[in-house]
């Protein structure tokens, strides 16, 4: 098994928890606060993802290409997204996710073939 990789992806995974967090609580949980207060807030929560991403990043680094690294970054990134849009923002599950991770597949094949 690749620890590397294991260490970097699960790194990567908790990160994008925070991120989203970060970039899109604030929709539900802020909504009657000025801008700047919601800005302050996903700001401390951001800091918690910086200090999960860029370890992630630089061990990945180590084995993975620059585009690699990327792309699987996408590829979380889209993982954690959709159970927060279901579940904490309870928003209805889209065929677009589907296409969207077809998509993101595809890529992978090509950032990652031989």
């Amino acid at each position: 098994m690749n620890w590397t990789l294991v260490k970097t992806v699960g790194l990567l995974v908790a990160s994008n928890v925070f991120m989203t967090f970060a970039w899109y609580a604030h929709l539900r949980d802020m909504k009657a606060k000025p801008w700047f207060i919601a800005a302050l807030v996903s700001w401390g929560i951001a800091f918690f993802e910086y200090l999960l991403q860029v370890p992630a990043n630089r061990i990945g680094s180590s084995t993975l290409s620059l585009p690699q690294l990327k792309i699987i970054q996408e590829v979380i990134t889209l993982t954690v997204f959709v159970p927060f849009v279901l579940f904490y923002m309870k928003q209805p599950l889209k065929w677009d996710y589907l296409w969207a991770a077809l998509c993101l597949c595809g890529a992978v094949y090509f950032v990652f073939r031989k």
